[in-house]
C-alpha cells in the first residue's frame, strides 16, 4: 500500500528531475550558441615621423648672406660709422634679417630677449623696427613698423615681442624678415666706454 506521504516524495522526486533536465537544457542551448559564434578581427595603423629639419638663419651683412649663428655672441652687426665713435644724442643704424632656412617646412614665431652685455654699454638706448628690405637708415625707420620702441634700454627687451616667419620649402629659404637696429646714445654718455649688446632672435614653430 502506498501512503500519502510516500507519493508526495515520488511527486517531489519528479520535479527534482525535472528541474535537472531542464537546467541541463538551458546550459546545452547556451553552450551550442557559444560554439555557433564565429569571430573575425580587422587592424589598421598609421606611422608618424617628425620633420628632420627646422632651422633659423640670420643676415648681418649682404656678403654673409644668410647663416647660421647658432651662439652667443652670434654675427657681428654691421652699425654704421657712428657706432665707432658715439657721442651724445648720436644715433647708430644696423641692417639685420632673420628667415627660416630650407627644409624648415613649419612656420615659426621669432621672440626677441636680451643677452648680458659684455663690456659697458651705459646711457645707450635702441628700437628695432620691421622694415622691407636690408636697409636701415632714418628714412627705413620712417617707413617701417616699431617691434621695440626706440628708447629701450639697450639690455632689456619689452615682454612679448614676436614676429612670424613663413615656412620654407625642401629646397627653398623662407621669406624673409628684415629688421632695422637703431642705437641712441643718451646725453649722459660718458667717454671711454666700450661694450657690446647681444640680442637673441629664437624660433619656436607654430
Amino acid at each position: 500500500m502506498i501512503t500519502a506521504a510516500a507519493q508526495g516524495g515520488d511527486r517531489r522526486r519528479r520535479k527534482t528531475a525535472l528541474a535537472v533536465l531542464a537546467g541541463g537544457l538551458v546550459l546545452g542551448v547556451g553552450a551550442v550558441v557559444t560554439l555557433a559564434a564565429w569571430q573575425d578581427d580587422e587592424f589598421a595603423n598609421g606611422t608618424f615621423t617628425s620633420s628632420g629639419d627646422f632651422e633659423l638663419a640670420g643676415q648681418v651683412s649682404t656678403a654673409e648672406g644668410f647663416t647660421d649663428h647658432a651662439t652667443s655672441p652670434g654675427g657681428a652687426l654691421a652699425f654704421d660709422v657712428n657706432a665707432a665713435s658715439l657721442a651724445p644724442n648720436m644715433v647708430s643704424y644696423s641692417p639685420y634679417g632673420v628667415e627660416l632656412a630650407a627644409g624648415t617646412t613649419v612656420p615659426a614665431t621669432v621672440t626677441v630677449t636680451a643677452g648680458t652685455p659684455t663690456g659697458t654699454v651705459a646711457d645707450l638706448t635702441y628700437g628695432i623696427y620691421a622694415v622691407d628690405s636690408f636697409t636701415c637708415n632714418a628714412a627705413a625707420v620712417t617707413a617701417g613698423t616699431a617691434l621695440i620702441p626706440e628708447g629701450t634700454a639697450i639690455d632689456t627687451v619689452p615682454a612679448d615681442t614676436t614676429f612670424d616667419l613663413a615656412a620654407a620649402t625642401a629646397d627653398t629659404a623662407g621669406a624673409p624678415q628684415y629688421l632695422c637696429l637703431v642705437v641712441t646714445a643718451g646725453p649722459d654718455l660718458a667717454t671711454g666706454q666700450t661694450g657690446a649688446a647681444v640680442w637673441q632672435f629664437q624660433a619656436a614653430s607654430q
